[in-house]
């Protein structure tokens, strides 16, 4: 039975031809003295919405006749009762006649240009016999799937007799159903008689859920008296949906108010054979529209369904329609559709599905009107529930869903139909369906899938960052030769999309074995640091307008604790400067004093004011200078510092006196010929841990104020003095230049503990 029921519904809805652009009705039907509305489709292109539209008549001979035309043109049968309607921003024209009488029943086309040569799709219009008396028979008409009342008079002496129902079958009668009770199993359900009383002379045979093999002849029977009804049930004209080819289509199904609290559904005609549920109330939904399709219920029993992504083989007749199991049966109501597939559109290939790998990223392509440049632009993500429905994760106004901050922007450029939307640091989590979709045109939404496949992200950062106020922070991002051509940036992340920043080329990257030559690190550099600088951080690839893959990183920006700051800078120093080692000096041709602005720091720490500021030698982390406390612990600490340099001063002067008659001076740079790198590298073997919370540039520690140093001592001597140095005599400098720093040391070692005491 069912499947009587679907061969039926597909005679009434004949396979349509795909060729033509042109789309239309290929059944229309009517009743005498009313009248109709046939709409046609075209593709709305430039030439089309100027083009001619007509409507004629086919002849005997296949000559097609213009009855009414765009142009103006009305032929004589259809004055004042007709006309032609376009709608160029819908890609629609419409034909309305009215008064329609048997004679208008016929072949049409519907059409652009010229009539004989145009572009055109068929249409069959059948006018029939409308309600009301022919003779003894009363008509009754009725749509599929609705309610009739058959009114049945009789003769007040015929009143207290039975009264009943039969269906004429042929020559043969089918008793329908008896005022004692009966009723047949084709009417279970949906069939009564209502009786009024003794003083009414009529009694009403009432059939509900109306179907196509309800049509036909009654007779009503009271006693010895018949009465005859004539029930035609209307073919229900399917409403058209045009479509383009990757776009999108929304049928709005109304199925009454009695239906609201019923399951609903919508089916595919396939084959003639079944219904195919595409959707559900229910929590059903067929393989091939996962993804794309959604179910959103309405007031008044109202529901439509929305589907992207269209394809070729979406087109078709589809039923929207109600019932307890979620799926079409026979004798409940059902609203038919017609699905047109356009394949010359304007909506520009894409591919539907992009991969990408846990922690890289995908750039998704959207398409949308190109006239709708103003429009808001969303992205939302797909979702497998009863209906399926698509939050809103991101729009261009800014607003981003705050479970997606950091690693999800759209780009409204380059704004030439498309926009771009970004997602990084991809999890598993995040596979699935997404929307592109606008405010405005609807038919442009479409779908993507988003497939996590094993691999590893192209492009090698750090992850999270720590910055200090005021310093300089360097963020380096490394890219494979694969993106060699392309362009490269760094951007600060926000809810309105990614800010570029400028960048510098550091050249090679050894990130990747394969391609050294011509990978490449980008680096972005802040300086100095400011607290508003805290946040997201992308560097990713462009090939023109076009975004490729992107990396993230965040940034932490923290203020550095008063008096702690500098101790946490010298011990992630990889080795102290010179300056920790010895205090800075000055040479002169015989002698070597203390740097003058050293002694100025001495006597202003003797006086209690503290180092003076730069001076390069702040107090040690919890020492009583670094707290604001009072000066003992430093005078105790410098005063007898001060004295071993003099007294090493003056024993190296007594030497050189000695001498003096057969030795050339020699320089300090000649003390320190002989001195390995070591002896300073390790120079917490002569006291540098006093100078621990010195700030130093790690450049400069280990070369660069030695370097500095030894080139000045130099050229001083060479200009005064040539190079005349005997053996003995420098051996016997270097004896007491190291007898020096060994007292030098034990001295400081010996007073360390004073100013703790003190």
């Amino acid at each position: 039975m069912t499947r009587f029921f679907y061969a039926c519904l597909l005679a009434i809805f004949p396979v349509v031809s795909m060729k033509s652009p042109i789309f239309g009705p290929q059944d229309v039907s009517s009743v005498e003295g009313s009248s109709v509305s046939i709409r046609c489709y075209y593709p709305a292109t430039s030439v089309n919405r100027h083009s001619r539209k007509y409507w004629c008549r086919i002849g005997a001979k296949g000559r097609c006749t213009t009855l009414i035309s765009s142009e103006g043109y009305i032929s004589k049968d259809y004055k004042g009762r007709a006309n032609l309607t376009n709608f160029p921003e819908n890609g629609t024209f419409v034909m309305d006649i009215g008064h329609l009488t048997r004679g208008d029943s016929g072949l049409y086309k519907c059409g652009l240009g010229i009539s004989s040569r145009g572009l055109s799709f068929d249409v069959s219009l059948e006018v029939s016999q409308g309600p009301g008396q022919i003779g003894d028979v009363h008509v009754y008409t009725a749509d599929l799937g609705s309610t009739v009342t058959i009114n049945c008079p009789f003769k007040s002496e015929n009143a207290q007799k039975p009264k009943s129902v039969y269906k004429k079958l042929g020559q043969i009668r089918v008793l329908v159903i008896d005022s004692n009770g009966y009723l047949n199993n084709n009417f279970t359900n949906r069939a009564h008689l209502s009786i009024q009383g003794t003083n009414q002379l009529v009694f009403s045979f009432v059939i509900n859920r109306i179907q196509l093999r309800d049509a036909g002849i009654y007779i009503c029977q009271a006693g010895d008296e018949e009465s005859s009804a004539d029930l035609q049930v209307l073919k229900p004209e399917p409403e058209l949906i045009y479509g383009d080819l990757r776009g999108s289509v929304t049928f709005d199904c109304a199925l009454g108010q009695e239906m609201a609290n019923v399951a609903k559904f919508l089916c595919q005609l396939k084959n003639g054979k079944t219904c195919n549920v595409v959707i559900n109330t229910l929590g059903k939904k067929a393989q091939d529209f996962e993804g794309r399709i959604l179910l959103t219920p309405k007031e008044n029993s109202h529901f439509s369904v929305h589907i992207t992504g269209l394809r070729k083989e979406d087109a078709g007749h589809y039923l929207c329609g109600a019932h307890p199991d979620g799926e079409p049966k026979e004798g409940w109501p059902v609203q038919a559709w017609q699905l047109f597939i356009n394949e010359d559109t304007m909506i520009p290939p894409r591919s539907s599905v992009v991969r990408g790998v846990v922690g890289g990223s995908v750039a998704v392509t959207c398409p949308y009107n190109p006239k709708e440049t103003n429009s808001l632009k969303y992205w939302c993500r797909w979702e497998e529930n009863e209906n399926g429905r698509c939050p809103q994760l991101v729009e261009s106004s800014g607003l981003v869903n705050e479970q997606y901050e950091g690693r999800l922007a759209l780009y409204e450029e380059p704004g030439n139909g498309t926009f771009t939307v970004i997602l990084n640091q991809l999890t598993n989590r995040d596979a699935g369906f997404y929307w592109c979709l606008t405010n405005e045109d609807s038919r442009w939404r479409s779908t993507v899938e988003l497939k996590i496949v094993e691999g590893e992200p192209n492009l090698k950062l750090p992850e999270n960052v720590t910055a200090w106020v005021g310093e300089t922070l360097k963020l380096s991002c490394h890219f494979p030769c694969k993106f060699y051509s392309y362009q490269k940036y760094w951007c600060k992340w926000s809810n309105t999309g990614c800010r570029a920043l400028p960048s510098q080329d550091e050249g090679q990257s050894q990130a990747f074995v394969n391609c050294d030559k011509k990978s490449q690190i980008i680096s972005l550099n802040l300086n100095p640091v400011r607290k508003e600088d805290e946040g997201w951080y992308w560097c990713g690839v462009k090939d023109g307008l076009h975004y490729g893959e992107t990396g993230a990183v965040y940034v932490a920006v923290e203020q550095k604790a008063k008096g702690s700051g500098d101790a946490r800078l010298a011990n992630a120093a990889p080795a102290p400067a010179e300056d920790a080692i010895e205090p800075r000096a000055r040479e002169t041709e015989n002698e070597v004093l203390l740097d003058p602005s050293l002694i100025a720091e001495d006597r202003a720490v003797k006086d209690g004011e503290g180092p003076a500021s730069g001076s390069g030698v702040p107090a040690a982390p919890g020492s009583s200078v670094g707290q604001g406390g009072g000066s003992k612990a430093v005078v105790s600490t410098l005063v007898p510092l001060a004295l071993v340099m003099l007294v090493g001063a003056v024993t190296i002067g007594v030497l050189r006196a000695r001498h003096r008659k057969n030795v050339d001076r020699i320089s300090i740079r000649s003390y320190r010929t002989d001195i390995s790198m070591s002896d300073f590298e390790n120079s917490r073997d002569f006291g540098a841990h006093d100078n621990a919370g010195a700030t130093l540039d790690t450049q400069e520690t280990s070369l660069g104020g030695k370097d500095r140093f030894t080139t000045t001592t130099e050229n001083t001597m060479e200009d005064k003095e040539p190079k005349r140095a005997k053996r003995s005599s420098k051996e016997e400098a270097d004896k007491a230049f190291t007898t020096f720093l060994l007292q030098a040391n034990s001295i400081i070692a010996a007073t360390q503990n004073g100013p703790r005491e003190a």
